[in-house]
């Protein structure tokens, strides 16, 4: 007789002298393991460092993604390659810094440029080992047909196209030069976003696309990218959450997003991927400050969004693979958005890019090996190609550039944004970022010798990349994409 049942579980116990081996059976089939690991990415928009209750938010609770960190590890010097829409997107899913490619700011509706179709992004390297793939939320790479996401590497999309300020029905701060903002299925428009009540559904229908999502591939590889478009103001949240929280909407929206991640993580569990499923939490950039109670928090780093400042461009970052990440673990090691890319690739035995990236592989650091540290450099790159500071290890070198400040002007109130200076003069300076993570105290007369180091690094960087601040054309700099008729 064959047997068809699988044994679940294998007991020995000795009774009066005897060995017995206990076999206990059960008919239920073993969830099926990939050869490969799946990968859900989950990048919120415009959430700061000290927006989950794990890092220090107050009046409101992120116990789903609390959970993630308890499972696995956080890393708290993350960093987005720029800490705007566009540029910190392109980063993430190149492996490159964005002006490497020609992408800057946000893209405006209409746009055109965006991504170059040349260009690998994660799902291209993924699709081509045999991934599904799909995008759920926000993409912001190029609006027109041929330069969403199914021409980059994705099987399927639902979400926006940018950022849901750009809306001619902002209830704020209406926007008439503005197209009408749709929901996009695939690459065409399915439903026009006429309220904040249109708003209010997003956080749910994209949870629902990536929850289906999984139950339909649970059998095969896949890759699901979800870029929450929120917390990016206008906010709203759904009847589920409006008012639960203590810090007002953002709290609410909060609260949502956390929901949200909980949703993917039980419908991995209930399919039986948990344990076969890389699950990177991240955002973009640091928060719009200037929205004050609408706002997130930087977690006491410097400035906010649109900043080479940490406040700007450092943010949470989560990343959870029960029995491969360590859990309940904090690592300080230096790593960007820009590390996804060759990290992912690597883990999932993807062929590596051929174009020149500027991301490294920190596969080993995700499995504990604290011995390795595969970035020891940064470059804060900002606007179009300025090149406003530089870090090797905790030292950060900052030039002096037109920038942004939030300080010294009163936040805005109930939607409404608040003054914000652009195009003062940053003064620039060296910091250590170890003792003084508030970017405060310059120390660049008491170390001359590490501002000459820091200058040599920034010196490779100009000849590769460029430097408008100076001047300079990089060598290495790639074209960005055209609209393709």
């Amino acid at each position: 007789m064959k047997i068809s049942t699988t044994f679940k579980t294998l007991r020995f116990f000795i009774s009066s002298g005897t060995l017995f081996c206990l076999f206990l059976l059960t008919g239920a089939a073993s969830p099926v393991k990939n050869a490969t690991p799946n990968v859900v990415l989950i990048f919120l928009d415009d959430m700061g460092y000290g927006d989950l209750s794990v890092t220090g938010a107050l009046n409101y609770q992120t116990p789903n993604i609390d959970r993630m960190a308890a499972e696995g590890t956080r890393f708290t010097n993350f960093l987005t390659a720029q800490a705007v829409c566009s540029a910190s997107r392109t980063a993430l899913l190149t492996g490159c810094y964005p002006n490497r490619l020609g992408i800057s700011g946000a893209l405006m509706p209409g746009s055109q440029v965006g991504l170059n179709r040349d260009e690998e992004t994660i799902a291209d390297l993924l699709k081509g080992k045999g991934y599904t793939t799909a995008i759920f939320g926000k993409w912001h790479l190029g609006d027109h047909p041929s330069m969403l996401p199914l021409t980059q590497g994705f099987d399927e999309y639902f979400g926006v196209p940018y950022s849901h300020d750009m809306w001619p029905k902002h209830p704020y701060s209406p926007r008439t030069k503005y197209p009408p903002l749709n929901l996009i299925e695939g690459s065409q428009p399915v439903k026009e976003i006429e309220n904040l009540d249109d708003i209010a559904q997003l956080t749910t229908l994209i949870t629902e696309r990536a929850t289906s999502f999984i139950r339909k591939n649970k059998s095969k590889p896949f890759f699901m990218y979800v870029p929450h478009p929120l917390p990016h103001v206008p906010l709203a949240a759904s009847s589920k959450f409006k008012g639960k929280s203590n810090r007002g909407i953002f709290g609410d929206v909060m609260m949502e997003i956390d929901w949200s991640v909980g949703q993917i993580l039980a419908e991995l569990k209930k399919q039986g991927l948990d344990k076969n499923t890389l699950v990177i939490f991240t955002s973009d950039n640091g928060p719009w400050l200037n929205y004050g109670d609408h706002a997130g928090s930087s977690g006491g780093f410097r400035e906010g969004k649109g900043t080479s400042f940490e406040g700007g461009q450092r943010v949470p970052c989560i990343i959870r693979w029960p029995g491969v990440v360590p859990a309940g673990r904090v690592s300080n090691k230096l790593m960007s958005t820009i590390d996804i890319l060759p990290t992912v690739a690597s883990i999932c035995g993807a062929k590596q890019t051929q174009r020149k990236i500027d991301g490294f592989d920190f596969t080993a650091v995700l499995k504990g090996d604290d011995s390795q540290t595969p970035r020891q450099q940064f470059l804060y790159y900002f606007k179009k190609n300025n090149l406003e500071a530089v870090r090797q290890g905790s030292w950060k070198l900052i030039f002096p550039h037109p920038g942004r400040s939030y300080e010294g002007f009163a936040p805005g109130m109930n939607g409404q944004p608040g003054q914000v200076k652009d195009n003062y003069s940053v003064a620039g300076g060296l910091y250590n970022l170890e003792r003084d993570p508030g970017e405060r105290y310059d120390v660049k007369d008491q170390f001359p010798e590490m501002v000459a180091s820091l200058e040599k690094i920034a010196e490779a960087a100009r000849a590769d990349l460029g430097d408008d601040l100076q001047g300079r054309t990089g060598a290495n700099v790639r074209q960005a994409g055209k609209i393709i008729p």
